[in-house]
């Protein structure tokens, strides 16, 4: 069973850095491609960004890209997403999920971790 902690959740301010870390723990991390969700309140869930196996491929979505960065550390078994310029806009509970790397669907999911980004 792969189970995934998150943190780094909390109430930041509009322009602030923040980042959210996730470690998982049940199989050989470096089997899974990693990513992190967003849903805001009202709102489908969306992809944020991902990270294959090995760090070398990365995907972000539009409203992300260029201010979010994921990263991974295998040895450590933790993924990162390094959120730049907030906006109120990123307001979202923020979920890490994992996949096997030749898997098309995200299998496992942590519980998530609110990021509230004041005005």
């Amino acid at each position: 069973q792969v189970h995934l902690e998150e943190s780094g959740g909390g109430l930041v301010r509009t322009g602030d850095s923040h980042t959210l870390s996730c470690i998982q723990s049940g199989r050989p991390f470096d089997t899974f491609t990693m990513a992190y969700f967003r849903q805001a309140p009202g709102s489908e869930r969306e992809f944020v960004a991902s990270v294959n196996w090995n760090g070398e491929s990365r995907a972000y979505a539009d409203s992300v890209k260029g201010r979010f960065t994921i990263s991974r550390d295998n040895a450590k078994r933790s993924v990162h997403l390094q959120m730049n310029g907030l906006e109120p806009a990123d307001t979202a509970v923020y979920t890490c999920a994992a996949k096997w790397d030749w898997s098309p669907d995200y299998e496992y999911w942590g519980q998530g971790t609110q990021v509230t980004v004041s005005s």
